[in-house]
């Protein structure tokens, strides 16, 4: 049993058995808060703030393994603390339920009851390595496909859920979805928020390829699973169109108002977005920040889209199943990619959003996928002239939510404030650049900047260094890939014996 007390509902034992244990383990969006166990012994001194073991969600003992080899190898203590608290953080704190008989799991994002299809993927990432070796984890990952397969399923212009009925855990009020109509309707006992974005879908995708990459196991490939992938290519089909039609038509296949007191703020054209020309690109309402897009065509979001269509067409290749349906991805996969290089590229600098009409936004957001993360998506090598001319423009003031202060720099965007950077910009930097002075520069920004807390937060403001989200289960994991990679693709920068580390080899 690898279960932790937050999850004893799927353990089917009596919630009574586990009252004095949850009874002591504290909400981790408080614990997270203040210092907690014994300092490192570097100059920063970060605390141990992983929860006890009693009180984490899930336990696995190749991810034991991982934190146990990372810490020995570690030249830096600091940064082998911040791997410790982060690489296990998704593990030990969002695994709200898993039933292996319904394999059904929900994984919230941290300090937000609900689980974004985008978050889930990223926070699984760094695991993908370890499926293989632990069979109960891959159990895992598998339930959360599943359980994502069916509210893709039902609702894929949706990006956050609800828990599912079985888990008996009651639905979270969401205030911003409050006074907020979407078509086609939602059901908010299951969906927490009907924001469309593309990346969640291809979140979905991420997971369900990597998964499969690492076990070879196509059983998740079921019904429910199936049905998901032909509603993400209707989305696709429906949000690749223009927005009128030849007869001047105003076509809608979705829509999402705010306003009108909603906390939330209002898209523009009754809930349907600026007007799009078909480019072969695929719209979204809403970039991975969940703030509203300028234009319709992501690139990013387009750029990772391409790259997941391409390997879900392998899987199913290799898993010998729905010949039509790969050929489709790498169809949509083709084009998207072509009109990227055609429609976005200009003087050899990537365009954040286009419409089609010759409209573009240079800019980057730091939620990935943002043009900065372009080869940690796979899209791109990391020296392609266009990325390297377009990461110098996003690293500097021609990139409106870049920021720089005294102790932290990087990128933002609109979901905090302009002058909030966010680690995860950072995090995304060093994926993109070879250079060992340019890493360390970003890796070291980003562990000066934990508030003493250990944990990597949602963004840290250049004027005096607070942070926002202390409990963000997705950065947490995504710098805990990073320095797997960096263990891997640049040894000799932060590890005591300078060889190369991969988890399970």
């Amino acid at each position: 049993m690898k279960l932790g007390y937050a999850s004893f509902v799927s353990a089917a034992v009596t919630a009574s058995a586990f009252a004095g244990a949850a009874a002591q383990c504290p909400d981790f969006t408080t614990y997270s808060q203040s210092p907690q166990g014994n300092p490192s012994s570097g100059p920063l001194a970060l605390p141990y703030m992983r929860p006890a073991p009693e009180c984490r969600t899930f336990n696995s003992t190749a991810v034991e393994k991982v934190v146990t080899d990372m810490k020995a190898r570690l030249k830096d203590p600091d940064l082998a603390r911040l791997f410790e608290n982060a690489f296990p953080n998704t593990l030990d704190t969002t695994v709200k339920y898993f039933n292996t008989t319904e394999n059904l799991a929900f994984i919230i994002t941290g300090d937000i009851t609900a689980q974004w299809l985008r978050d889930t993927a990223n926070q699984f990432a760094h695991y993908h390595t370890l499926l293989s070796q632990d069979k109960e984890l891959a159990t895992l990952v598998k339930a959360v496909i599943n359980n994502e397969a069916r509210y893709v399923s039902e609702y894929p212009y949706c990006g956050a859920f609800q828990p599912p009925p079985e888990s008996g855990l009651a639905p979270t009020h969401n205030d911003w979805a409050d006074g907020v109509t979407v078509n086609p309707p939602v059901n908010n006992q299951t969906v927490f928020e009907c924001k469309y974005e593309i990346d969640s879908l291809c979140g979905f995708l991420k997971l369900s390829r990597s998964y499969y990459q690492s076990t070879k196991d196509a059983s998740f490939m079921n019904a429910h699973w199936f049905t998901a992938i032909d509603q993400i290519f209707r989305v696709i089909w429906e949000q690749s169109q223009s927005t009128f039609d030849d007869d001047y038509n105003f076509i809608s296949y979705y829509n999402w108002t705010g306003g009108n007191g909603a906390l939330s703020p209002a898209v523009p054209n009754h809930g349907i977005g600026e007007p799009k020309l078909y480019t072969g690109l695929v719209g979204t309402h809403h970039r991975p920040s969940d703030d509203l897009s300028t234009f319709a065509f992501l690139t990013p979001a387009n750029a990772m889209l391409s790259v997941e269509l391409t390997h879900l067409a392998d899987i199913l290749d290799s898993a010998k199943q729905a010949h039509n349906v790969s050929k489709l991805a790498r169809q949509y996969s083709s084009t998207i990619n072509k009109a990227i290089w055609d429609t976005t590229v200009v003087n050899n600098v990537f365009a954040y959003e286009t419409n089609g009409f010759g409209g573009r936004y240079v800019m980057d957001d730091a939620n990935v996928p943002s043009l900065l993360s372009l080869p940690y998506l796979g899209f791109l090598d990391k020296k392609q002239p266009a990325y390297v001319k377009t990461r110098n423009i996003l690293l500097s003031r021609n990139n409106p939510y870049y920021a720089a202060g005294k102790n932290f720099s990087g990128i933002g965007g609109p979901h905090v404030d302009a002058y909030h950077p966010w680690p995860m910009s950072q995090i995304s930097a060093i994926f993109g650049t070879d250079n060992d002075g340019e890493i360390l520069n970003s890796l070291y920004l980003i562990a000066n900047n934990t508030a003493g807390l250990g944990l990597i937060h949602e963004s840290v403001s250049i004027y005096d260094q607070t942070y926002t989200r202390p409990w963000f289960a997705w950065a947490n994991s995504y710098f805990a890939e990073m320095l797997l990679d960096l263990a891997q693709r640049k040894p000799h920068l932060i590890l005591k014996d300078g060889k190369p580390y991969v988890p399970g080899q």
